[in-house]
This record gives structure tokens, C-alpha cells and sequence, in this order.
């Protein structure tokens, strides 16, 4: 077997059916990013070529431009997969836990760092789908685990739940303090 025929037979096998989406963003966001430069990076009247801060990220930049075009080129000449739109929706799909990230965030200043992080583990491993027990029991645990790891023994600077506000005096402290 001839080389190119080898090297079709090996892109046929690993290529995916949303290379051809993901070469349009590529580019999309490559074209964006080195039409901010101008604005973005300084230019300094006098200074050598190299030494102009600039210079590097021009390159880089213009580089990401060109092999995202080279990119799109090789996927719009290749043959079409079957379950393109699948497999974008599986990217889209990742981005719920980008949400969910965001949610622990947000609720984490009103209920403190120990009930969100426990809501959160739990409920997440309720989401990936197991239901025993153990992994909820263990899932609890380890939220406690990396609490205390945290909040104590690394003494991380983490904010209190406006929720901690409601407790009795000598609980708060430890709260804030502890958890």
C-alpha cells in the first residue's frame, strides 16, 4: 500500500465527525484574537523588532491563524462522517459542569463552604448516575475530608456563609473557623 493511501486509511480511522465544526471555531476564534492585538499589545516607537512586546504574540498569533485555515481546508476536503451534529451536542453536553462549577460558586458566600461543598459532591455524584450508599456516603466523606483538609489544616481563606450569621455565638466561631 502506497503511502498517501496508508495515510488516508489512518485520518479515515481517527478522524471525528466535528472536526468540521471544530476547524470553523478554531479559525473563528484565532481571526478574533488577532484582530485584537492591535488594540491589546503595546508597540514601542525605536525598539528592536524582537524586543517590541508586540512582536511574539503577532507571530504566535498569525500562526494559530494559518493552521486553523490549513485546518478547515483539510477538513472540508476530506470525506463527511455521519453524527457531526452528535458530536457537537457531546461538547455542548461538557459544558454543564461548567454550570455547575458556577452554581457552587455562587451559592458558596450564602450557605459557607461545608453545606455547599456537601450539597455539591452529592448531588454531583447523584448526576454521574450512582445511587448506593456508598458512593453518597463516601462522597459526603470526602467533602468533609477536603473541608477540613482546607479550611484547617491548610488554613486556606475561604468565605463564611451568610447562613453562619444565624448561629448561636460559640458554634459560629467554630463554623467560621473550622468549616
Amino acid at each position: 500500500m502506497s503511502r498517501v493511501k496508508t495515510l488516508q486509511a489512518l485520518f479515515k480511522r481517527y478522524r471525528r465527525p466535528g472536526d468540521l465544526v471544530f476547524a470553523w471555531l478554531f479559525l473563528a476564534i484565532s481571526v478574533l484574537l488577532l484582530s485584537q492585538l492591535w488594540d491589546q499589545a503595546a508597540y514601542k516607537a525605536g525598539g528592536k523588532l524582537f524586543a517590541q512586546p508586540r512582536f511574539w504574540p503577532a507571530v504566535s498569533l498569525s500562526l494559530m491563524t494559518l493552521f486553523a485555515a490549513l485546518h478547515l481546508y483539510g477538513s472540508a476536503i476530506s470525506e463527511r462522517l455521519d453524527g457531526r451534529w452528535k458530536e457537537v451536542a457531546l461538547w455542548i453536553s461538557a459544558l454543564e459542569f461548567a454550570a455547575w462549577f458556577v452554581a457552587y460558586a455562587f451559592v458558596v458566600p450564602y450557605i459557607g463552604y461545608l453545606p455547599a461543598t456537601l450539597i455539591f459532591a452529592v448531588l454531583l455524584t447523584l448526576r454521574a448516575g450512582y445511587r448506593s450508599r456508598t458512593a453518597l456516603t463516601g462522597a459526603a466523606a470526602a467533602a468533609i475530608v477536603i473541608v477540613l483538609l482546607f479550611k484547617s489544616f491548610l488554613q486556606v481563606k475561604l468565605p463564611a456563609g451568610k447562613i453562619y450569621d444565624t448561629l448561636p455565638d460559640g458554634i459560629r466561631q467554630i463554623m467560621l473557623t473550622y468549616f
